[in-house]
């Protein structure tokens, strides 16, 4: 198959599709692999090591798209990439289509082929291809409440461990999935005073067992959010309903609660946002405040650091895009796990969260799949 690797132009998304170490692969399986010139630049990957990789090196995203059957990017095509797919076309990236209709429209209108990195899931749930950025963004978030809290960033001054004789900063997590998770270790590590939130016992009991005496977990009800935001110097929102808009789990009306210049970091924003007052930012304009609340709401965290995000990301969906090279559309009729991912097909909305979240028609992808053969 025909492989391409258009260069990310989301704003300040350095990230990269595939790494040289990838197309190897891809080659090696006999695959024809057309990267953009400079795709891989922001993480040390220029185009000479892309040629020694066996791939061919083309100069505008334009070429890539005319020329490939199967398009491997990290982040959603935005509108110029949109008008660049084609029907049958496979597109194998970041979708998270339940927030945003513009984008499912121009997919739905292409006739290509979308699988999804963040709703591929396997029989027990798991979500296999969202995990490696949800490590990233769960640790990031706690590098980045540190600088926020500081009060040149507009937080309240304070240092996130505190230090000797110093109540430490207080930091409430929502959400015990795997950035929730990598948030409270990063934060409990840095010597915060940290609450965690989740509607699952059983996953507040293992976070308790990997780090006893040092976290507080309660059951999620609104009850405990509204003590907790009002007790906290940081929230980070890190809830997740694969492939649907994430709750609302804080109102504005809690902000009103909340210590002046309080921190609130919503990782599930790419998915609409857990905060009432969330709005997608960017690396490049990343903070906004609502009632005195600084809040940090950038769709593409794990971007900034790129180097770490490609290559963990690549590690995951390398199998992935492997299979729907050497099968295409059979990789999803074979592969329930895979066939998960697949959101759009042939003009039809193919995952049911999606559908329902867009409140638009939902098609069975076995269904779809079948009569496509």
């Amino acid at each position: 198959m025909k492989v391409g690797v258009p260069k990310e132009i989301k704003v300040h998304e350095y990230r990269v599709g595939l790494t040289p170490e990838s197309v190897r692969e891809y080659v090696h399986r006999g695959h024809e692999v057309m990267v953009e010139t400079q795709a891989g630049a922001a993480i040390g990957a220029g185009d000479d090591a892309y040629r020694q990789a066996g791939a061919t090196v083309l100069a505008d995203a334009r070429a890539v798209y005319d020329a490939a059957e199967m398009i491997v990017k990290v982040k959603e095509p935005q509108t110029a990439e949109i008008a660049m797919l084609r029907p049958r076309q496979l597109l194998f990236a970041y979708l998270h289509l339940a927030p945003d209709p513009q984008l499912t429209r121009g997919l739905l209108e292409s006739g290509c082929t979308a699988v999804a990195y963040e709703t591929v899931a396997e029989s027990d749930g798991t979500l296999p291809l969202l995990a490696p950025m949800s490590e990233v963004a769960g640790r990031l978030s706690i590098t980045i409440a540190g600088q926020l809290l500081m009060r040149d960033a507009g937080g309240p001054g304070l240092l996130l461990g505190g230090v000797t004789g110093v109540h430490p900063t207080r930091v409430l997590v929502l959400g015990a999935g795997v950035v929730g998770v990598q948030a409270v270790r990063m934060a409990a590590g840095a010597g915060a005073e940290v609450s965690v939130v989740d509607r699952s016992l059983a996953k507040l009991r293992a976070l308790e067992a990997q780090l006893p005496g040092r976290i507080r977990t309660r059951a999620s009800t609104r009850t405990a959010i509204e003590e907790e935001i009002a007790a906290a110097d940081v929230v980070i929102g890190a809830v997740l309903v694969a492939g649907a808009s994430a709750p609302r789990l804080v109102t504005r009306v809690m902000l009103q609660a909340m210590k002046p210049r309080s921190v609130m970091i919503d990782v599930a924003i790419d998915q609409g946002g857990c905060f009432e007052t969330s709005r997608p930012t960017t690396h490049a304009d990343p903070t906004f405040e609502v009632d005195g609340i600084v809040h940090y709401c950038v769709a593409n965290m794990p971007g900034a650091v790129p180097r770490t995000s490609s290559h963990a990301l690549n590690l995951a969906t390398l199998p992935c895009g492997l299979a729907l090279a050497d099968q295409g559309i059979d990789a999803l009729r074979s592969d329930p796990a895979l066939r998960a991912g697949l959101n759009v097909f042939a003009g039809q909305i193919t995952h049911p969260m999606v559908a329902q979240a867009l409140g638009l028609p939902f098609v069975d992808p076995v269904s779809a799949l079948r009569q496509a053969a």
